[in-house]
């Protein structure tokens, strides 16, 4: 929940945890937020370091000895931009201050500050801060030299690509975007699927999400990457020799990624969206410049053709099967249809991502939240924690595969849900098991005996799949709407139900059983190999 608070809000939260134990359950949550750039402030206690009544808060407990461990803060410090051990009381705040300055300021992202018990029973004297001395470090601006560069750049290329990821957590940068598209006409924009909706998917220079591999960038002459961790897998899709690549990013080292680069004649360690500020300003004062886009009508207008072409290809996608089951673009092209405009998704469907961004089709900024990270089981308490922040008259969607569902603890996130009162839907998407392992196994060995298997072979199978909704609307207390909808007629039925449900105040959950019901539960009877 502090995580999705956060990323809607861009305030830090404070996550308090036990000890060592404590920490440790953290898990993925601190990995996603750490590449998600959230900030979370994280405060664990410490075992007490007296035992026979030294201090006070000397150890009284059995725990205390098996909880105390040689390096707490090594469980989570590789993911934290500070760790800071509290040591006396007189300067708790100043740390608080520190670490919530390290949390706050780009890249943002967790911290962590833990204490032990005596520290916390120490007593002092009442005292105050000057808050603004730990406001976050200012932002920074590209070089003259480099703005003037990478414009003469992208004016001057052919096939000008902008490739990024996570900008859109600053909503300002979506509007600078559009207006750079549209006086460098021609140039286009990629999204990567990091964290945030970054551009408008109904504008004609948007190309839609795709992981890292799309011809665009095969063909570009010119890139531009903004704030973005993997533009493109090398083994997969990369940029032609020729092609100048600039990189943009508050982070253009990734200094917690041990391996990464570009092949960049040129990186900039800057705040993405005044760099596209000083870029689109020297465009339109500069006579030479603004010339030179005049010329480039006919690639406006290609761009028209091709989008268009796209959105019908997409939309060709979303088609129902002849025997009257839906796959998950039909599914997420009725959702699109029957959730307000203004809907904020929360995407944590793996393997079916793209498919989903195609159809949901995002144009206002902070409506498409992607966890940005590999740690499933986000979208449960993050999408708890966007509709807290985002308000009562919100309204929230959470997209998540099965084995997410599974992993987001659905025991604690709708029991939570019912008793806060914060509705939410949540859409299973279920594909009765673990699709991803298949997918990296066959891009490895795409003839390779894996490939011949079946998933139950491969042991990624859920069949005979849990009662995802019945799990829910259990934790609940049967406070919640839980259905299940194998066929387009039992979609078409219970998508409007679940979303009026929603608005009336109740969260909802629907079991979506993509390709029919075999499998799955409630569905045919299912072929288990064993």
């Amino acid at each position: 929940m502090a995580d999705g608070y956060a990323r809607v809000t861009s305030r830090p939260q404070c996550v308090i945890v036990h000890v060592d134990v404590g920490t440790q359950g953290l898990g993925a949550a601190v990995h996603n937020a750490s590449c998600g750039r959230v900030p979370v402030l994280i405060f664990a206690g410490l075992s007490p370091f007296t035992a026979e009544g030294e201090l006070p808060g000397s150890r009284t407990e059995y725990i205390h000895w098996i909880q105390d461990v040689p390096d707490q803060k090594q469980i989570v410090g590789q993911y934290c931009r500070y760790v800071g051990e509290l040591k006396t009381g007189k300067n708790v705040k100043q740390m608080v201050g520190r670490a919530l300055q390290f949390a706050k300021s780009a890249p943002a992202g967790p911290v962590y500050l833990y204490g032990a018990r005596e520290v916390m029973a120490e007593e002092i004297s009442p005292y105050k801060l000057n808050q603004t001395h730990w406001d976050p470090v200012g932002d920074a601006a590209l070089p003259n030299e480099a703005v003037r560069k990478i414009a003469g750049s992208l004016v001057g290329a052919e096939e000008p690509l902008i490739v990024t990821g996570y900008c859109g957590r600053n909503h300002d940068i979506v509007g600078q975007l559009v207006k750079l598209t549209e006086s460098i006409k021609g140039l286009r924009v990629l999204d990567t699927g990091g964290s945030d909706m970054c551009f408008p998917a109904d504008h004609r220079a948007s190309l839609g999400l795709r992981y890292g591999v799309d011809d665009s960038i095969r063909t570009a002459d010119v890139i531009l990457v903004v704030d973005c961790d993997v533009p493109w897998i090398p083994t997969q899709c990369r940029p032609r020799k020729e092609a100048r690549v600039f990189h943009l990013d508050v982070d253009p080292l990734k200094r917690q990624m041990p391996l990464f680069y570009l092949p960049a004649e040129a990186s900039y360690k800057v705040d993405s969206c005044t760099a596209i500020k000083q870029l689109l300003n020297y465009i339109l004062t500069n006579e030479d410049l603004l010339k030179q886009t005049m010329l480039y009508q006919d690639r406006w207008n290609a761009l028209e053709e091709k989008h268009a072409a796209r959105m019908c290809t997409i939309q060709g996608l979303a088609v129902p099967g002849d025997d009257g089951t839906y796959n998950t673009s039909y599914l997420l092209s009725r959702v699109r249809q029957a959730v307000p405009h203004d809907t904020i998704f929360v995407v944590e469907a793996v393997t079916n991502s793209c498919f989903v961004a195609d159809q949901v089709q995002p144009t206002l900024p902070g409506t498409w939240l992607n966890c940005g990270g590999g740690g499933l089981g986000w979208s449960g308490g993050a999408s708890l924690g966007v509709k807290l922040a985002a308000g009562e008259k919100s309204f929230v969607c959470a997209i998540v595969g099965d084995g997410a569902f599974l992993f987001s603890i659905p025991s604690s996130v709708y029991w939570i849900s019912q008793r806060y009162k914060l509705p939410v839907l949540t859409i299973v998407l279920n594909n009765q098991g673990w699709q991803a392992p298949k997918r990296s196994l066959l891009l490895v060995h795409p003839d390779g005996e894996g490939s011949k298997a079946s998933d139950e072979d491969l042991n990624i199978s859920f069949a005979p799949s849990p009662d995802y909704a019945g799990i829910a609307k259990t934790a609940a207390g049967g406070n919640l709407w839980a259905e299940h909808a194998s066929t387009v007629q039992e979609l078409d039925e219970m998508l409007p139900a679940a979303v009026k449900s929603v608005m009336d105040g109740k969260g909802a959950v629907l079991d979506a059983q993509l390709n029919g019901p075999q499998g799955k539960y409630g569905g045919g009877k299912s072929v288990l190999v064993g």
